[in-house]
């Protein structure tokens, strides 16, 4: 195991045991960990507010049709890049956005509600914004593997057993209602919101609240995701690999690569390279590691390309700092006008989320345009 010098065992412990169960009341999280219910609230808390950890909640993969999901190169014209970075941070979108190594400046990763979308928003907001001379569009065919399956390796075997729920889950790809939708943007901005405070957030009763999100949930419609601060996690790189299957060995290939320690994301895409990783390692060495056996196992498949991620601007609609704390949140509305940031109308602006029961105002982030 991997030990973090920012963070304790018990800080560990409590994200990745979120990772499983993530709306798990206190009290059930309590025999796992062993620790007392007023404890985890407490230290969770911390985490919470200090940016280091959170929980979200966005699409299931059956809610993603072909093209609505897509991870676009970005190059940028010299010294804008930080700029432009900070704009389409601002994009509802642009889930991700990622400083890279290699022949992009920037990797983003974008939904939409279809193809029709995604387009528009590659080829006019992209496409009109000042700053970027040039884009690569990787279209998703098929996701094997999102990132709310990735754990930290905090919990032994029993514990995990001991969180995990089984025969819960009836995937049914059915559509999300307006009022589903505005649920799923109030978890997304803290996936451990109490009932009444998402019934306030969506002006709703409890009882509504509670019997949508317990449908959303069953059906795999949304997933919540536990996230952390990668760095203080001991996560110290993240790394994108494009790589060259035959396709009679693809959905082979593409499941073999979902399973492994490291990878995040594992998509099928349209391209030259038709399956796309997303990996995180502790030391850069690891990568060349996770490499091989892919090579061992399947000598057929190529590595096409690489690259290592030097700055998380966002993820998931999280704006990252430095060290990868969470200082402001962009809703992921999919529902937004894809091209109105490029003709002039503002973004969605990134704000510090507090709960409307809270008392505390909501803090605008400044330090980003939304144009």
């Amino acid at each position: 195991m991997h030990r973090s010098a920012t963070l304790d065992e018990l800080d560990l412990a409590l994200i990745n045991a979120l990772q499983v169960a993530p709306r798990a009341p206190w009290s059930r999280l309590s025999g796992p960990l062993g620790v007392d219910p007023a404890t985890l609230s407490r230290r969770w808390a911390r985490l919470r507010d200090s940016g280091t950890a959170w929980v979200t909640c966005y699409y299931g993969p059956r809610q993603v049709s072909y093209g609505a999901f897509a991870l676009v190169e970005v190059s940028c014209a010299p010294g804008l890049r930080e700029q432009v970075a900070a704009r389409l941070s601002a994009d509802p979108h642009a889930l991700s956005v990622e400083v890279t190594t290699g022949g992009r400046d920037l990797l983003l990763t974008v939904a939409a509600r279809d193809l029709t979308a995604m387009g528009e928003y590659v080829l006019h907001r992209l496409g009109d914004l000042p700053g970027i001379t040039a884009t690569r569009t990787h279209l998703a065919q098929r996701i094997h593997r999102e990132a709310s399956r990735w754990r930290l390796d905090s919990l032994d075997q029993e514990q995990r057993r001991d969180l995990e729920r089984y025969g819960d889950l009836r995937p049914d790809p059915g559509t999300i209602s307006d009022e589903e939708n505005r649920l799923i943007l109030a978890l997304a901005a803290d996936g451990r919101g109490s009932y009444a405070q998402l019934a306030e957030a969506v002006g709703r009763p409890e009882s509504t609240v509670r019997r949508l999100l317990s449908g959303l949930l069953v059906s795999g419609r949304v997933v919540l995701r536990g996230e952390a601060a990668h760095l203080m996690a001991g996560w110290q790189v993240t790394a994108t690999l494009w790589l060259a299957v035959p396709p009679v060995d693809l959905d082979e290939v593409a499941e073999c690569v979902a399973g492994m320690r490291e990878t995040r994301l594992s998509c099928a895409v349209a391209g030259e390279a038709n399956l796309l990783a997303q990996v995180w390692t502790h030391e850069l060495s690891d990568l060349a590691r996770f490499e091989s056996q892919l090579a061992a196992r399947y000598p057929g498949v190529r590595v096409l390309d690489r690259t290592v991620t030097l700055k998380w601007v966002k993820r998931l609609g999280r704006l990252l700092d430095s060290r990868g704390r969470s200082v402001a949140y962009v809703p992921m509305d999919l529902t937004a006008p894809v091209r109105g940031t490029a003709r002039g109308r503002t973004a969605p602006r990134p704000h510090r989320w507090t709960w409307p029961s809270s008392g505390r105002r909501t803090t605008s982030a400044t330090t980003l345009s939304g144009s």
